[in-house]
């Protein structure tokens, strides 16, 4: 009656054990949604990833000399950590160029500041316009002598603390802005005397 008992032997177990293998991968591998995201290929998700794309907005923000594509590879390759990208670029590692087939969803690239608009209209209304300097800016002309000196204040003006008032703190405040614009000037007069001199 032991003869005529089917036995399992070593080498239908390991089938048995790879087949299950096999198809326990494929279940955890698939997509968790039905459909895959628009514009994603199946090189840009590895084990259901897809690079997030404020992330690689994040990381050009910081480095904006390095490609998007680049950027979006080290942190496919990385589970999405900007933390560690980052620390890769700034150690000076560098960054591995993408293979070809690797086409992600980029984000579109910020427009150029100098871009968005041609108009003379929109250039005189900045504030902080091309070669205008900050005497100019912040209306300190008149604090400004012929030789660049302004008024030395008191005793009582130099020993003011922080305030409760908040308009008295912003007063403050712009007049330590202004006295530390007029200082600039009159270190940059002095050097430019003392090598205009020599």
């Amino acid at each position: 009656m032991a003869k005529d008992q089917a036995s399992i032997n070593i080498p239908q177990l390991l089938a048995v054990a790879l087949v299950g293998f096999l198809a326990l991968r494929w279940y955890l591998n698939k997509p968790t949604s039905p459909s895959a995201p628009a514009g994603a290929t199946p090189s840009s998700s590895r084990n259901g990833r897809v690079v997030d794309p404020a992330k690689i907005e994040q990381v050009s923000a910081m480095f904006p000399q390095l490609d998007r594509r680049t950027i979006a590879w080290d942190l496919h390759r990385n589970g999405g950590c900007v933390a560690a990208t980052s620390e890769r670029i700034l150690t000076g590692r560098g960054l591995d160029n993408p293979p070809p087939s690797y086409q992600p969803p980029l984000p579109s690239p910020p427009p150029i500041a100098g871009a968005v608009s041609r108009t003379p209209s929109a250039a005189t209304k900045s504030p902080g316009k091309v070669g205008e300097d900050l005497i100019t800016r912040y209306g300190l002309q008149g604090r400004v002598g012929g030789k660049g000196k302004e008024a030395v204040r008191s005793d009582a003006q130099v020993r003011e603390g922080w305030t409760g008032d908040k308009a008295a703190r912003a007063e403050g405040l712009r007049r330590r802005r202004e006295e530390m614009i007029l200082a600039a000037r009159r270190k940059m007069e002095e050097r430019d005397a003392l090598s205009g001199g020599t």
